[in-house]
């Protein structure tokens, strides 16, 4: 399954980058986005989502996609258990399929000698995930290979709207990518048959995402990659992409959507000093976030 290295803080792993990079004065140093902890494969911001989530929460999910018999462990966020390709490949279709589970299937039509229709195995699909969450994580997993560990795809040749995620087992046992666009979800799998390391340096960006990249290349015209639409009930907001914070003028920006009951960030970017009723405005919001947190250091004390 998608279980990282032990020795993620190698310089020459494409598939692990430290950031504990703050770019503000009382903001925890440790603190770092949904959308960068996928991107870089952070595996201290998966354990620590596993955590606030609570396991068994996970579990549930990873049944109802799918993705049976795991253990119940705290390394479960690092991809504790086995899982088939087959398997996994359908659970990332419920992404790209607006929340929807569906059965594979292994035959879809038969047709007798006389090309008379003898056979039907309709889709079996079910509701997991709401429309707007899955378009969040399809749009996460779309930075993966934007700006992430799978990145290379993009150099490989591949176009287009397309997400997916690299996984690489310890000891380089097994390399994983899992990719898809709006009408096709690819999984690719390399390894041996009897659980041993491929060799040094088999990352999933290097060995297995290679091979998605070719057949996607292959079959575009087959499965044309289309724009994935925003579900009804998400609302975009400007972000600046470095800080992921509400940017200020010279900010990089990208669109976040955002659903009921999310946090939409309310602080000021301090990347750069933008203008100065922003630069103003951010000094404020500093002013009473210390005082909150000495407020709350001090009945915390009690």
């Amino acid at each position: 399954m998608l279980d990282h290295l032990d020795e993620v803080g190698a310089p020459d792993n494409p598939e692990w980058k430290p950031r504990n990079v703050s770019h503000e004065e009382g903001v925890d140093p440790t603190a770092i986005t949904l959308r960068e902890a996928l991107a870089e494969s952070n595996n201290a911001a998966a354990v620590a989502l596993q955590q606030r989530v609570g396991t068994r929460q996970v579990l549930r999910l990873a049944t109802d996609a799918g993705l049976r018999d795991l253990p119940d462990v705290a390394s479960l966020a690092l991809g504790s258990g086995l899982v088939s390709p087959l398997d996994l490949t359908a659970a990332y279709a419920v992404f790209p399929g607006g929340g929807e589970v569906v059965k594979p299937r292994g035959v879809i039509n038969v047709f007798d000698a006389d090309g008379d229709f003898v056979f039907y195995r309709p889709v079996d699909r079910k509701r997991i995930v709401s429309e707007q969450v899955a378009f969040q994580m399809v749009s996460m997993l779309r930075n993966v290979i934007d700006g992430g560990t799978g990145s290379p795809a993009r150099s490989l040749g591949v176009v287009g709207p397309v997400g997916g995620k690299t996984g690489t087992t310890n000891d380089y046992r097994d390399a994983w990518f899992v990719g898809f666009s709006s009408s096709v979800v690819v999984g690719v799998w390399v390894g041996r048959d009897r659980p041993e390391p491929i060799g040094r340096g088999a990352y999933a960006a290097r060995v297995a995402l290679p091979i998605w990249a070719d057949f996607m290349k292959r079959t575009a015209h087959l499965f044309p990659a289309r724009e994935f639409e925003i579900p009804a009930g998400l609302r975009g907001e400007e972000l600046c992409r470095v800080s992921h914070l509400k940017p200020v003028d010279g900010c990089p920006r990208y669109t976040e959507h955002f659903k009921d009951g999310d946090d939409v960030p309310s602080r000021l970017c301090a990347v750069r000093k933008g203008s100065f009723e922003q630069a103003t405005t951010r000094a404020v919001q500093n002013i009473f976030r210390s005082i909150g947190r000495r407020i709350a250091s001090i009945f915390g004390r009690r």
